[in-house]
């Protein structure tokens, strides 16, 4: 498998806050082959999410969790949540970038 879109290894990738200055995107795989892909792959690497969403890759948390098929990424919002300019008050729509990533 390469060069597969993340939309096509998982069934849901959503955003949401982690608290009013952070933001979780969250990934579920359809299967241990898709999981083991994108879990080897450097696209989601905290460097290339963090490449992403312009941010130094030191702000960037990956976490692996294998039990469940998933991975989930951890990273600052631009502005905090409810302020003036905030766009996106739940951060439910964050996750879009990553839904055209090719692994």
């Amino acid at each position: 498998m390469t060069g597969i879109p993340l939309s096509t290894l998982a069934h849901v990738v959503r955003s949401k806050n982690a608290g009013p200055t952070q933001l979780t995107i969250d990934v579920f795989f359809n299967d241990q082959p898709s999981y083991d892909h994108a879990v080897a792959s450097a696209g989601l690497a905290e460097k290339s999410v963090a490449a992403l969403y312009n941010l130094d890759a030191a702000l960037v948390q990956r976490h692996v969790l294998p039990a469940v098929l998933a991975m989930k990424f951890t990273l600052p919002r631009r502005i905090c949540a409810g302020t003036p300019g905030d766009g996106d008050v739940y951060g439910a729509q964050q996750h879009t970038p990553m839904l055209g990533l090719l692994l």
